[in-house]
C-alpha cells in the first residue's frame, strides 16, 4: 500500500465548489433532489450513493468546524449561536430526508446487486438508522445537541489562583506533580473546591439530558436508554452482560495491580498514607518530568518521535500543521479535555488538547495523534459513511499509539532516567485507568436503567460504585464531598453518553498490538495501518483479525494482558 500524508479535500461532482452550508432553504434543494432521482440500474445507485456521500461531507465537516470554533473559544456567543443554529435549525430538517434516503436504498431493487462485502456494515447501519428513526425525537435530540455542550461552557470558566496567578484546573493539576507535599494539598483543595461551585448546575444539567435521552429511548421502542443506545452505537458484537463480566474482571485481575503500583508509590514518596494528592507526585529531589514548555515544541517533538516510528505518521502531522489544525494549548475560556476531530471533506482532521507541559499532555498528544493517522489512512474510502468506524477500534488506533511510541519518547527526553520514568508513568496509567473506565460505565447503567432517579439517590449510588474500584492503598478520609461529585468532571457522561467502555475494550487490543510491536515493530505497524485502512467497512471482529488481534473481552484474555503489563512495569524496576 502506498503511503502518502498529501491529503486531497474530496473533489466534489454533485454540490457546487464553492457551496457553503448557511440555511436550511439553500441546502434543501439537494437532498430534495437525491430523494427525487430515479435509479434504473446499479450503477445509477451506486453514483447516487456518492452524491448522497458528498452531502453528508458537506454538512459533516460544516457541523464539525462549527464544534470546533465553540469548543476553542466558549466566551465568543456568536461561535455558540453558529453552532446552536446547526443543531436548531439544520440538523433537525435534515433528519427526515436522511431517514427516507435511507429507506430509497434499502428499498431500492438493485441494492441486491451491491457488493455485499463492501457494502455489508453500512447496510447494516443503514437499516438500525431507520429502526431508531422517530419523528418525535427529532427536537429532542436537537435540544440535546445543544444541551451537551453547555457542559463545556460551565467547566470552561473554572480556574483557581496559586501564588497570586490564574490558572485553568488542567494547567493547576501540573502542582499535583511537585515534591512539595504541602502545596499538593493546597492545589488539590482548591480544584476540588472549584468543582463544589458548580456542583448544582451541573447536576441541574445532568438530570435534564437524563431526562431527554430516557424520552428518546421510549418513543423508539426501548425499555430504556442503555438499550436503545446500545443499539444506536451499533454494538453488533458484544452485550451489556459484556460489559458486566468486564467490570469484574478489571475487580479480580486489575485492582490487584493497582494496589501494588499505589503501594510501591508510597514507599517511593515515604509516606504513611497515600492521599489523592500523592498519586501523581514525585520524591523529594526528583523533579517533575518537562518534557515540553509549548503547543509548538510539543508538536515539533512529537513530529520527531513519529518520524522514527514510521514517516507517513510524521508527514500527516505536519500536513494538518500546515493546514493550522491544531489548537494545542490551555488558557482561559477553552472548553476542557481533548479530541481529534474527523473532517469529512477535508479528509485532514483537527487536533484540540489543553497542554500545560506535563508527561499526561505527551500521551494526549500521541494518543490524538493515533485518531488523525486514523482519519488520513481511511479518508481514501470511496464513502462517507466507509470512513464511520466503530468507536472500539478508534480507541486501538489511539491506545496502540500511546504504547508504540514509547520506544521513542527520547524526543522528549535527554536522560535515560527521565525517560524509563515517562514509560513507567505510562504503563502505571494502562492500568490505573481500567478501574475508573469501569467504575463510569457501571455508573452509566444505573443512571439510565433507573432514570427517574433523585440527586440524591445518584449520589449514593455513584459514591457505592467508585468505592467499589477505590484500592485500598488509598486514602481517602474526609474528602466524601469531593467524592460524591466525581463524575463531574467526566465530559463524556455530559456529551457522548455511554461512549466509554470503548477506552476498555481499546485498552486491550492496544496491549495485543504492543505486544506485537515488542516482538517485531514492522509487522505490528503493517497490522496496525491495515485495520485502520479499512475504516468501517468490516465488523468489528474482523478490524480486530485484520490488526492481528483477536476481539475478546473474557475475564482470562484480560488477566493474561494484565500480566504481561506488569511483567513490563517490574522490568522497568
Amino acid at each position: 500500500m502506498q503511503l502518502s500524508a498529501d491529503i486531497q479535500k474530496t473533489e466534489r461532482h454533485f454540490l457546487p465548489a464553492d457551496f457553503k452550508v448557511t440555511t436550511w432553504d439553500a441546502l434543501e434543494p439537494y437532498f430534495k433532489q437525491l430523494l427525487d432521482r430515479p435509479l434504473n440500474n446499479a450503477q445509477e445507485l451506486e453514483q447516487w450513493l456518492k452524491d448522497m456521500s458528498e452531502a453528508e461531507a458537506a454538512v459533516s465537516e460544516d457541523a464539525c468546524w462549527r464544534q470546533i470554533r465553540m469548543t476553542c473559544d466558549t466566551t465568543d456567543k456568536n461561535l455558540e449561536e453558529a453552532f446552536t443554529y446547526f443543531c436548531m435549525e439544520i440538523q433537525p430538517k435534515l433528519q427526515p430526508y436522511a431517514d427516507q434516503l435511507n429507506k430509497k436504498l434499502v428499498n431500492n431493487t438493485f441494492t441486491k446487486e451491491l457488493d455485499r462485502d463492501k457494502y455489508f456494515t453500512y447496510l447494516r447501519n443503514v437499516k438500525k438508522s431507520i429502526d431508531l428513526f422517530r419523528e418525535e425525537n427529532i427536537p429532542l435530540q436537537a435540544e440535546l445537541s445543544v444541551m451537551q455542550q453547555q457542559f463545556g461552557v460551565i467547566a470552561g470558566k473554572m480556574t483557581v489562583e496559586v501564588d497570586g496567578q490564574e490558572y485553568t484546573l488542567q494547567q493547576a493539576a501540573k502542582f499535583l506533580e511537585n515534591h512539595d507535599r504541602t502545596l499538593r494539598e493546597t492545589v488539590y483543595f482548591k480544584i476540588q473546591n472549584r468543582r463544589l461551585q458548580d456542583k448544582e448546575a451541573l447536576h441541574e444539567l445532568f438530570s435534564q439530558l437524563v431526562e431527554r435521552r430516557d424520552k428518546v429511548a421510549v418513543n423508539a421502542g426501548f425499555e430504556n436508554y442503555r438499550d436503545y443506545k446500545f443499539a444506536e452505537l451499533g454494538r453488533f458484537d458484544y452485550t451489556k452482560e459484556d460489559c458486566y463480566r468486564f467490570h469484574e474482571a478489571v475487580k479480580l485481575h486489575v485492582l490487584p495491580i493497582v494496589e501494588k503500583i499505589y503501594e510501591k508509590k508510597k514507599q517511593k514518596l515515604g509516606l504513611d498514607s497515600l492521599r489523592p494528592w500523592d498519586i501523581e507526585a514525585q520524591p523529594e529531589g526528583v523533579e517533575p518530568l518537562h518534557p515540553f514548555k509549548t503547543g509548538e515544541e510539543l508538536l515539533a517533538k512529537t513530529e520527531a518521535c513519529f518520524t522514527q516510528m514510521h514517516p507517513f505518521f510524521a508527514d500527516c502531522l505536519r500536513k494538518m500543521d500546515s493546514m493550522k489544525h491544531f489548537d494545542l494549548e490551555s488558557r482561559k475560556g477553552k472548553a476542557p479535555g481533548g479530541y481529534n476531530c474527523p473532517l469529512a471533506e477535508s479528509g485532514a482532521p483537527f487536533i484540540f488538547m489543553n497542554a500545560a507541559g506535563q508527561m499526561d499532555d505527551v500521551t494526549t498528544m500521541v494518543h490524538e495523534g493515533g485518531h488523525a493517522i486514523h482519519s488520513f489512512l481511511a479518508h481514501p474510502l470511496e464513502l462517507s459513511a466507509f470512513k464511520e468506524y466503530p468507536m472500539e477500534i478508534a480507541e486501538v488506533a489511539s491506545m496502540a499509539m500511546e504504547l508504540f511510541s514509547m520506544n521513542h519518547w527520547n524526543t522528549f527526553f535527554d536522560k535515560a532516567e527521565d525517560l524509563q520514568r515517562a514509560k513507567e508513568h505510562q504503563l502505571e496509567r494502562v492500568i490505573t485507568v481500567f478501574p475508573w473506565i469501569a467504575t463510569i460505565d457501571k455508573f452509566q447503567h444505573w443512571v439510565y436503567e433507573n432514570p427517574r432517579h433523585t440527586v440524591e439517590e445518584r449520589t449514593a449510588k455513584w459514591f457505592e460504585i467508585m468505592s467499589e474500584f477505590t484500592p485500598a492503598s488509598l486514602d481517602t478520609t474526609g474528602l466524601e464531598a469531593f467524592r460524591k461529585i466525581g463524575w463531574q468532571r467526566q465530559l463524556h457522561l455530559f456529551e457522548v453518553p455511554f461512549y466509554y467502555i470503548e477506552y476498555g475494550i481499546a485498552q486491550l487490543g492496544a496491549i495485543g498490538l504492543w505486544m506485537q510491536y515488542q516482538q517485531s515493530p514492522e509487522l505490528a505497524l503493517q497490522n496496525y495501518i491495515n485495520a485502520l485502512s479499512l475504516g468501517g467497512t468490516k465488523t468489528l471482529p474482523q478490524l480486530y483479525e485484520a490488526a492481528g488481534l483477536k476481539f475478546d473481552l473474557s475475564p482470562e484474555h484480560i488477566k493474561s494482558l494484565m500480566e504481561f503489563v506488569n511483567k513490563e512495569i517490574e522490568a522497568l524496576g
